[in-house]
Formats: C-alpha cells, structure tokens, sequence
C-alpha cells in the first residue's frame, strides 16, 4: 500500500511540475515572447533617416578617368621628390600604385610603408592582386614573407631599422621609390621620430613619395624635406572636400537608427536628449555583496 500511495504523490508531483511549466511558458510577461514582438514590430523611419541612407550602395561602373592632381604628382615623380595633399577617398594611394607599375615594368624596386600592421596586412593583399604574389613581400613586426620581392609592404618602423643597420655597415635599402604612407605621422609625439628618421636617412638617389590627408602646412613640410634631403620636394594639393562624404548615426538598443546631425548641421536634439539622461538619472544602489 505505501508503494502505491507514494507512486499516486509522484505522479501528482511531476504533473503539477508541468501544469506550472505552461503557465510559465505562457505568461504574457515571457523574455522570449517580448522579444519576438519586438523584433517582429515594424520600425518606423523618419524622414531624417531614409535621407541619411539615400544612395547609400554600389554606384554605377564607368571608365576610370584620373584626375588631374594624380597625373601631375606622377609627372613630378620623374624629377623629384613628391608629398601629395588629398582629402581621404581622393585616390591618392592610385599614384603610388601607378608610379609602382611602372617601376616594376622596368625592373626597378619599391618600398611602401605604413604606420600600421593592419594597414600594411591591408596593402599587402591589395598589391598582391595588383601586381602578384610573386612581385610583393611584406616585413612587419609579426610577418616576414617574400622578403626578396620587387615591391615591399612594411611599417615605417621595419624601413627605418633597414636604414640603420645600412649605416652600421650592412646592405643598403634596395629600392629606387619609397611611399610614406600617412606621412602626418611625422607630427606624432611618440612615434614622428621614426618619420623623421627614415626622411633624413633615406639616400637622395631613392624617391620619395609622400601621402596624407591631414597636413596642414605642406609647404613648409616640402621645404624642410628639400633642406634635409638636398632633394626638391614638390607639393600636390587636391582641393576641396571629401568625394566621399561621411555619415553619422547612432543605434539605438530599441534597433532604431538616428542621424547625429540635423539639416543645419546640428548635434540631433533626440541624440543630446539620450547623451544627457544618464548624467541626470540618480544611480541605482549597489546590492549587497554575496558571501559564499
């Protein structure tokens, strides 16, 4: 008798156990259920937005057709030393790339460094497609490949380095053009001195070909150049502003999507109103901490 009484509990247990699972499971306050209707909820767009994201996509294909500041820097790059001034998205690393195909076809070598190793990552696999594998190595702190190729991707600080151990007695910097990528970093407080360094260092018989969107004094950067070089530095500008303009927005953790700024070139009032609330909101006390 006991046997049986106790398998009647058990059953009882283990379907009370399941009733409250379904109430549980179908309490209208379920995680699951709100956030299904949240992300089932249709998302309302201002007009604000779908003007932020108006043209956003891939724009038609057409000839290239350079522009005329790249075909003066490459023209310079014949005679001389070249800093090229463009705002981002111009297509400046187009002159290099140029100036490097043409090197190549006459069996001639390059350098082209970078302030950065994922940047130099970057343009190591651009050149490669460019140009191929075989023509193009790269030399940072992490990666050492192809080190014999015509054409070498590296940070500045590798092509400094190679300069030195070439005045400590070693082989010279192989190499008839080397492009300073960001060469603004010249103005960096910690790291210019490499820029500096691999600028004076750099024999006068290699060329020199210097990009970068931020310089704001690129003729007297020239002149210093020219003086420390003894090699005339010419200065190509593109004026103007972006040919790609910048978008902001912020998301929000409801999904949606708000522009920073307004028509008039605002911070979005709804934006400030968000950015302020957690200044003006009291904090909430800190729980007891748990002891185990």
């Amino acid at each position: 008798m006991r046997r049986s009484r106790d398998r009647v509990i058990n059953k009882k247990r283990r379907s009370g156990n399941k009733s409250s699972a379904r109430r549980r499971s179908s309490s209208p306050h379920s995680p699951k259920d709100e956030d299904r209707r949240d992300f089932r909820a249709p998302i309302q767009h201002s007009s604000e937005l779908k003007k932020l994201l108006g043209g956003i996509g891939t724009p038609p294909q057409r000839p290239f057709t350079p522009d005329a500041f790249q075909l003066e820097a490459l023209a310079a790059l014949e005679f001389e030393d070249v800093l090229v001034t463009a705002p981002t998205g111009s297509g400046k690393t187009w002159i290099a790339r140029e100036e490097i195909r043409r090197l190549l076809e006459s069996n001639r070598r390059a350098w082209y460094t970078t302030p950065l190793k994922a940047l130099t990552n970057s343009k190591y696999q651009e050149f490669c497609e460019e140009f191929g594998d075989a023509q193009v190595g790269i030399l940072t702190g992490d990666r050492k490949d192809n080190v014999d190729a015509p054409l070498i991707v590296g940070t500045t600080e590798i092509f400094r380095n190679q300069l030195f151990d070439s005045l400590r007695g070693g082989s010279d910097v192989n190499a008839d053009l080397v492009v300073l990528d960001e060469a603004h970093y010249l103005g960096d407080e910690d790291r210019g001195h490499v820029w500096e360094e691999a600028i004076i260092l750099t024999p006068p018989r290699i060329r020199l070909l210097l990009l970068s969107a931020t310089v704001g004094n690129a003729k007297d950067f020239a002149a210093w150049i020219s003086e420390v070089r003894g090699v005339r530095c010419a200065v190509i500008t593109r004026h103007g502003s972006r040919p790609v303009p910048l978008r902001g927005a912020m998301l929000l953790p409801d999904k949606r999507l708000l522009p920073l700024l307004t028509d008039a070139e605002r911070l979005n009032p709804e934006v400030a109103r968000l950015l302020e609330e957690p200044s003006r909101s009291p904090r909430s006390p800190r729980s007891p901490r748990r002891r185990f």
